[in-house]
């Protein structure tokens, strides 16, 4: 077995820091009214993120708006306290679902592993609903973007499978130079 991505995780970082977008027009209305918007997927990011050692620095719900979505990537882009934007919400199909067309101008480099990936993984839990997924990933200025869908248990998934065990080696080769 090849050392190389071995000796690369015990070089990386341990600790990131991560911001969390949550987009949901219908969430973000409740807030807006006052009322308690349950934002599951955000608190599961979150949740995750602290129990392996991350930081949070920045939650934010949002409606599932162009201008939104990449106002809090630019402010994450441009902030030297976030490494990771984790946004989860707006990934699918349906017209309202623009978090991938927003996010996509920004990255410099894709990471397609990451997307077909995610779907093997939802097709051997769910079956042929995965292929609706536009989970994406890619960095951008040295930063890490993972876009992911709502859903409570993709969200889990995602970040116990994929995003948790690499975001720190994934880090440090977009920060080499």
């Amino acid at each position: 077995m090849n050392k190389v991505p071995q000796l690369h995780k015990h070089m990386s970082p341990k600790s990131v820091r991560i911001s969390i977008v949550t987009c949901s027009t219908s969430k973000f209305a409740q807030m807006s009214a006052g009322e308690k918007a349950d934002d599951k997927s955000g608190h599961i990011i979150e949740r995750l993120a602290l129990q392996a050692g991350h930081r949070v620095n920045g939650r934010y719900l949002i409606s599932d708006s162009k201008s939104m979505i990449q106002k809090h990537v630019r402010r994450a882009l441009s902030s030297a306290e976030i490494d990771a934007l984790i946004i989860t919400g707006g990934t699918g199909l349906s017209p309202r679902d623009l978090t991938i067309e927003s996010v996509s101008p920004f990255l410099q480099k894709n990471i397609p592993g990451f997307g077909e990936l995610f779907r093997k993984i939802s097709f051997d839990k769910i079956g042929s609903p995965a292929i609706l997924s536009r989970a994406l990933a890619g960095s951008s200025n040295g930063k890490l973007i993972f876009c992911l869908p709502g859903s409570p248990d993709a969200v889990k998934t995602a970040m116990i499978q994929l995003i948790l065990p690499e975001i720190g080696h994934m880090l440090k080769v977009s920060r080499e130079h």
